[in-house]
């Protein structure tokens, strides 16, 4: 059982207001054509759009409660034939195909610890894409002011969803709480400088091709936010 499981019903109340990066990923899978692999796929928040713009999603997630209202939102989408929906981590999906996209959306490669991890998993994302092909992903680095107005406080993000979070500046950590009617959990998330991404894409074999501050493309200027387009090159002829 993950932290998620707990969470499962009360996942998309939480996250309701968080919006601004869909249209980029389902851009980027119509622009790949399909199928796509998204890690992290969670309860469908960006396979479910994307699954609607009627491209294939392989979604990997290790939380079967998530998967588990992912799969009947998508049922009752009418796109549940466009998922494949696998229990599976990030350092180790469950995929045999190769594809020209994987995204993993809403920060979820903060959940990997230190940098063994999560070179782990920029190599197992490579593995995944053919040559030529795109890893998406966006992550954070907190600044100063976010940490000021948020530590160790209970706020409520959404109507009757509370959360919580305790920053550790110096180990580079975040314990996020999270609870409502349905559930609580509690989560460890780990954060690195954009000048780490880029290194550990570079030792993982890709070439950055895009760090933007935004879903809007605009280029990374210190912000919190960084979201990364890198490719695996193609291979020598």
């Amino acid at each position: 059982m993950t932290a998620y499981d707990a969470i499962a019903r009360l996942y998309d109340p939480w996250s309701r207001s968080v919006t601004e990066d869909v249209e980029f990923y389902v851009d980027l899978a119509r622009e790949a054509g399909g199928p796509v692999v998204e890690l992290g796929v969670g309860t469908g928040r960006i396979a479910l759009p994307t699954a609607a713009a009627g491209i294939p999603v392989i979604g990997v997630d290790s939380s079967p409660g998530m998967l588990e209202v992912c799969r009947a939102e998508a049922e009752a989408a009418g796109v549940a034939h466009l998922l494949d929906l696998r229990v599976g981590d990030l350092r180790e999906p469950p995929v045999a195909e190769r594809v020209q996209l994987v995204t993993c959306p809403f920060r979820a490669y903060l959940h990997l610890a230190d940098d063994v991890e999560r070179l782990r998993a920029l190599r197992a994302a490579r593995e995944l894409l053919l040559p030529g092909g795109l890893l998406a992903f966006d992550v954070f680095e907190p600044g100063s002011e976010d940490v000021e107005e948020t530590h160790a406080r209970w706020l409520e993000r959404e109507p009757g969803i509370f959360e919580r979070a305790d920053w550790d500046t110096g180990a580079r950590t975040l314990t996020l709480s999270v609870r409502g009617d349905s559930g609580g959990t509690t989560m460890v998330l780990s954060w690195i400088s954009p000048l780490e991404w880029r290194a550990l894409l570079e030792r993982a074999g890709f070439e950055v091709e895009a760090c933007y501050g935004w879903f809007d493309r605009r280029p990374h200027a210190g912000g919190e936010d960084s979201v990364w387009l890198a490719r695996r090159p193609e291979e020598p002829s």
